[in-house]
């Protein structure tokens, strides 16, 4: 439950996601229910674009168990 009111306490802040398997992400935390958070980044990762049009943010969804530390940026 720490981490779910910590990600509610960034609600709508930029911040740093580290995770327990290593990986970082940046973004603003747009969402966060009782299972996951979800962080709009400011561009796509690992997407294959096959048109000249594609969104510049994405929501990534990344789940509250896995979370290791947030950090205000």
């Amino acid at each position: 439950m720490e981490a779910y009111y910590n990600c509610v306490s960034c609600m709508n802040r930029r911040v740093r996601i580290l995770t327990v398997d290593g990986n970082r992400h940046e973004g603003v935390i747009t969402g966060v229910d009782n299972q996951y958070v979800y962080l709009r980044t400011d561009s796509p990762r690992n997407q294959v674009h096959t048109s000249a049009f594609y969104p510049q943010n994405q929501i990534l969804t990344l789940s509250l168990f896995t979370l290791l530390a947030i950090a205000l940026i």
